[in-house]
């Protein structure tokens, strides 16, 4: 029986938790998940967790948050002041925003916080710092 390996594109059904239970995705309810393994386009612990799999079967993978989304990095949290926003903008706590960082790159924040005079700023993706498992099944190699 074919084993998932690194170059193949893969559909896998997943559903990820965290270390409390609480799901918060899953692809039970839509198309499995495609992917290419090896090319990034998953966290890593995750494109790991499908390595030698074959189609039908079932794992669950625990993954330290260094293997998923990372640690939370306070460089992505910033203050900015109220003036520098569009005039006609009203933002709300954890309002998801996209701004451009300093070198032009397209950053996605959330607000984390609103004072009178700023606004701050989370540049962490909301699984940062989690430890994350996922039951992942192998549905086809394409």
């Amino acid at each position: 029986m074919p084993q998932a390996k690194t170059g193949d594109t893969v559909k896998v059904h997943y559903t990820g938790s965290l270390s409390d239970g609480r799901i918060f995705d899953s692809s039970t309810d839509r198309d499995p998940l495609e992917f290419t393994v090896g090319a990034h386009q998953v966290v890593p612990g995750f494109e790991d967790a499908v390595l030698g799999m074959s189609p039908g079967e079932s794992k669950t993978a625990h993954l330290p948050a260094d293997q998923a989304y990372g640690q939370r990095d306070n460089r992505l949290i910033i203050r900015v002041n109220k003036s520098q926003l569009p005039p006609d903008m009203t933002v709300k706590l954890n309002d998801h925003l996209q701004m451009r960082s300093g070198d032009g790159r397209v950053m996605n924040v959330t607000v984390a916080e609103i004072a009178d005079d700023n606004i701050v700023l989370d540049g962490n993706h909301f699984l940062a710092g989690q430890d994350l498992t996922f039951d992942i099944e192998l549905v086809e190699i394409v």
